[in-house]
């Protein structure tokens, strides 16, 4: 059951620190009190919410080759993949896209990849920084109760449904937060809301301070071990970076 919506403007205080202010469009209403609290502390103890808004850039390898940098501040999108590059902005829908150097945004493959741009940037972006919008707009968030993780440790478990926001509106996820030490541990991902078994359970973990932000890096199923790579948060990067025709040194 929802708590009041009264419920959801309080202040929510652990260890004595107030909730961090959700994004327009929360579904304050249908999220419970207990879930909010639950991401407020997972956004302290990653960095709290002034570093993660004054974060800039972020760097990551993401799976099947991809590398990728992404301007916090402007929207700005480089993406790479083997020869393919793309200088995008995520505000405008406006970008190139090259091969080998030479621009081919007036091609088919061109267009199709700036096409695919912002959803590219929605999935790998989450696949590195969901602990930080629990409290996105569009989002709901309850708490289901106490869970354990792949590993055996003691969680809660949060479930995120989302309403007109984003390009899959009806996936659900279900997030694991450490009681201990109040991280996100683990997620499982459901392609519809109302499906019973997820299409991936994925560990969370491996957190390593980046910039004044701890990010994670293992995203292991049960068997297989997996990783995102070459992650970094910087507030500068070398000149050209952002609107190189090809591939890019991997930044640190």
């Amino acid at each position: 059951m929802s708590a009041p919506a009264h419920a959801q403007t309080q202040k929510i205080k652990i260890k004595g620190n107030a909730s961090y202010p959700a994004a327009e469009g929360f579904d304050a209403a249908g999220s419970d009190a207990k879930a909010v609290a639950i991401a407020d502390r997972a956004m302290r103890e990653m960095g709290g919410y002034e570093n993660w808004k004054n974060a800039r850039y972020f760097a990551w390898s993401f799976f099947g080759g991809q590398y990728q940098i992404w301007d916090k501040y402007t929207g700005d999108f480089h993406w790479e993949k083997d020869t393919l590059v793309a200088n995008y902005n995520l505000n405008t829908k406006q970008g190139r896209v090259y091969s080998r150097g030479q621009d081919i945004s007036a091609s088919p493959t061109g267009q199709k990849m700036l096409d695919r741009m912002t959803g590219i940037w929605i999935n790998n972006a989450y696949w590195l920084v969901m602990p930080f919008k629990l409290k996105d707009s569009g989002v709901t968030l309850t708490h289901k109760g106490e869970a354990k993780t792949l590993d055996g440790a003691t969680a809660d478990l949060l479930q995120m449904t989302f309403k007109n926001v984003g390009v899959t509106p009806q996936n659900r996820y279900e997030v694991l937060v450490n009681r201990a030490n109040g991280l996100v541990e683990e997620w499982a991902y459901f392609a519809n809301a109302t499906d019973a078994q997820p299409g991936f359970r994925r560990r969370w973990t491996q957190y390593t301070k980046h910039g004044n932000l701890l990010l994670s890096a293992d995203r292991s199923d049960a068997t297989k071990p997996t990783r995102l790579d070459n992650i970094a948060q910087l507030q500068t990067l070398p000149e050209g970076v952002m609107s190189s025709t090809t591939p890019v040194a991997k930044v640190k």
